[in-house]
């Protein structure tokens, strides 16, 4: 019999508080995403939201395979142990929705599985991205156009080397959720802990010392590689300074995956793209589906590679050996025949990133773009070192995603996902 995982969360900020849930749903034997499921829900506790995306996640178990076997994954005790029947569900507000939860599938197909909150990340970020673009309608057409939207309150500026902030540990404080969130259960109490939400708050409170200040929504950058073109596969050097070119079959397939997962995500807000072609093409695709328009951000096109233009790493190494070593050994060194260094990259990124964030301020904001730009955004995120670069993979078409807080603080929540690009 086919075994699907579900893995659920949600959360609010506020508790009660402006909430949402996310869920996936993966095949146990390839560890492929199969379906996403993720909304925000208006103001509710952080109990209601779980309860909430585990229903989501297992209706949509259910409608790809109603015979197959659930595991159910999350970090939710109070839910693991009441869905199991372990704990008693004394709380008005979620006997219905265990109800709920119980009648989308037969109970001897379904079982509980409690995991630690760093392995929840897959619906922990759905929910936070839920949460980010809260109830904001869609707007626009799907036009691509070069005209810079008004700017809005800007967040203080971040360095072209922020400190290190980044965190995928769900305890950060810059996380993107508020902290009453911490309230959830972590170890298992002595009796069950399904008291009403106020009591629960007010003993966390006399617990634990005061949270930091809520920050508000962040600022998502959503980071989407373009698709394919015909220079990809062969690896050629293919930035601003070449042949511009346009997305091949495979790139245009690419896009249409993508611009389908992020209409079912539901969480994009606007799109801005690098002036090439590809990236043009690619967003386009995806603000046809969305019914939104594209901005033209010129800080975002690929680095001008010189001469190495339409050459493979091994051409180059063998007609400009000095230059490529210099190039590899410091962030300073151009490509021959006056291309862009890494820092100069850097420096044009980071004053595109806080035009962006100014631009944008609260929203989640799809970025199409090329394989510097996007890994010089998410170095500068995490305060890493230049060399860092090499140590990333980017895939065509690959989404990436980073939050940045009012504080000037940042947090990456995603690295190269592929996962659209291999669903059915």
């Amino acid at each position: 019999m086919r075994e699907l995982i579900v893995e659920a969360d949600g959360g609010s900020r506020g508790n009660p508080g402006p909430a949402g849930y996310g869920a996936a749903v993966i095949d146990a034997a390839t560890g492929e995403t199969l379906a996403e499921a993720a909304e925000y829900i208006g103001v509710a506790t952080n109990n209601v939201a779980e309860y909430r995306g585990l229903i989501a996640g297992l209706r949509a178990a259910r409608e790809l395979d109603p015979t197959a076997t659930v595991r159910v994954r999350m970090d939710s005790k109070l839910v693991v142990e009441q869905m199991s029947g372990r704990w008693q569900i004394k709380h008005p507000a979620m006997r219905p929705l265990a109800a709920k939860a119980r009648a989308v599938l037969p109970a001897d197909q379904v079982t509980y599985e409690w995991i630690p909150r760093a392995q929840n990340q897959h619906a922990d970020r759905l929910a936070n991205e839920a949460m980010d673009a809260g109830a904001a309608p869609p707007k626009g057409r799907g036009a691509v156009t070069d005209a810079a939207p008004p700017p809005l309150s800007a967040p203080p500026p971040l360095s072209a080397s922020p400190p290190l902030s980044a965190s995928l540990e769900r305890g950060d404080p810059h996380r993107g959720r508020d902290q009453p969130r911490t309230a959830r259960s972590q170890a298992t109490p002595a009796r069950s802990p399904d008291a009403d939400d106020v009591r629960a708050a007010r003993n966390l409170a006399s617990a634990a010392p005061a949270p930091p200040p809520d920050l508000g929504p962040p600022t998502t950058f959503v980071l989407l590689r373009h698709g394919e073109t015909p220079l990809t596969p062969q690896k050629r050097f293919s930035g601003s300074g070449g042949s511009d070119p346009a997305l091949s079959d495979t790139g245009r397939h690419q896009a249409e995956r993508v611009a389908t997962a992020l209409a079912a995500r539901g969480t994009v807000q606007d799109i801005v793209s690098s002036p090439l072609a590809r990236c043009r093409e690619t967003a386009g695709t995806v603000a046809a589906r969305l019914g939104l328009d594209v901005r033209i951000e010129d800080g975002l096109r690929e680095t001008d590679f010189g001469a190495w233009e339409g050459l493979t790493f091994a051409e180059v190494r063998e007609r400009y050996p000095d230059d490529m070593s210099a190039w590899l050994s410091s962030p300073d060194a151009e490509p021959t025949g006056g291309g862009e260094s890494f820092e100069a990259v850097a420096r044009r990124v980071a004053a595109a990133r806080d035009k962006l964030l100014a631009a944008h301020t609260g929203r989640t904001v799809l970025v199409v773009s090329h394989v510097t730009p996007i890994k010089t955004l998410v170095r500068l995120a995490l305060g890493a070192p230049p060399e860092a670069l090499f140590r990333m993979e980017l895939s065509a078409a690959s989404l990436s995603v980073v939050a940045y807080y009012a504080d000037g603080n940042a947090s990456v929540r995603l690295l190269n996902g592929t996962s659209p690009l291999r669903s059915a």
